[in-house]
């Protein structure tokens, strides 16, 4: 019996020299930053940022991999079924995360198989329509959507299922319109197709698409933020028509469930230094993005949270994916 718990304590504090000495190290090679969308959207400039600034800390290159479909879930799934030592993330729209359980059978558990690292931030979407459409405000929109019924096309910017998917279903049933709904990979593709006026209107993380409203290639009509943003103070809020309608694109970068401790909260910690920076804040701000300041477990707990709150927005809307 002696030398069955000698051995066991001598095991157990092997693994736990291995792991110190791993995570002392960390990172020593190259980490690799999936996202599960196509290059150009709010996940994907966040993440070259974040890989950027890793790189200049670290000295270790970051690759960003875009692995897009299924609603992110492609990717997040190749995350979650990676080694947990930290050198594979998925840097994605977690508002997905927490709608897919409610609409998709999932080959992965959100709360089991993910480390929350940081909610790298928070960006309202911005409800923008062609520039062919003959409508400059809510009311015009809703009117001009009621006349033509049925026969304007809502780009889904991340698929059926995502957060804009249901931010344009939400905001249909509200208003008493309806819509085709014309899914896509991501953002990117999304936006190039209504500033060629190949779909109507759509809602998308401001990120990804205010760079284009200034350009003045899309018009932008509202923003589903709880107050007017300061850089657009004439356009209104959603809410102000549609009283709590509040949606938007978090970003959160996360690791696989067993990630080391030590190594989650030096990437949290290597985060919140970046978005501290004045250089980041100022390039955030011109996007239209808030850093968040929450802690993984404070991250966890928005997870567990949000899923419930979204499958009964789901129920509620009749929302699906067909």
């Amino acid at each position: 019996m002696f030398k069955i718990l000698t051995s066991a304590l001598a095991a157990l504090t092997f693994c736990t020299a291995v792991q110190a000495q791993t995570t002392g190290s960390y990172p020593a090679k190259p980490i690799k930053i999936v996202v599960p969308f196509p290059a150009g959207g709010t996940s994907d400039v966040l993440a070259r940022m974040l890989g950027q600034k890793f790189t200049e800390s670290w000295g270790q290159p970051v690759v960003v991999e875009n692995r897009p479909g299924s609603s992110g879930n492609l990717g997040a799934d190749l995350v979650a079924k990676s080694a947990p030592d930290g050198y594979t993330l998925v840097l994605m729209d977690v508002g997905n995360l927490v709608i897919s359980p409610a609409l998709f059978k999932l080959p992965f558990t959100v709360e089991k198989d993910f480390a929350p690292v940081a909610m790298v931030a928070y960006s309202p979407h911005l409800l923008a329509v062609s520039s062919k459409v003959p409508a400059n405000t809510p009311a015009e929109l809703v009117a001009y959507a009621k006349a033509q019924k049925g026969k304007l096309n809502y780009a889904v910017a991340a698929g059926m299922g995502s957060a804009s998917h249901l931010a344009g279903v939400m905001y249909a049933q509200r208003n008493g319109i309806e819509w085709g709904y014309v899914p896509y990979k991501g953002g990117a593709q999304a936006i190039t197709d209504l500033i060629g006026g190949q779909v109507d209107v759509m809602f998308n993380g401001m990120v990804a698409t205010y760079p284009h409203v200034k350009a003045g290639k899309i018009k932008l009509i509202a923003i589903s933020s709880t107050k007017r943003n300061a850089q657009m103070p004439d356009t209104p809020t959603v809410a102000e028509s549609l009283p709590g309608f509040l949606t938007g694109s978090f970003q959160g970068l996360l690791a696989p469930a067993g990630t080391p401790k030590a190594v989650i909260d030096k990437l949290h910690a290597e985060v919140q230094r970046i978005a501290a920076m004045p250089e980041v804040r100022e390039r955030l701000t011109t996007l239209g993005a808030e850093p968040s300041t929450m802690s993984p477990a404070e991250f966890g707990n928005w997870l567990k949270a949000e899923i419930p709150a979204m499958a009964k927005i789901v129920k509620d809307e009749k929302i699906t994916v067909e």
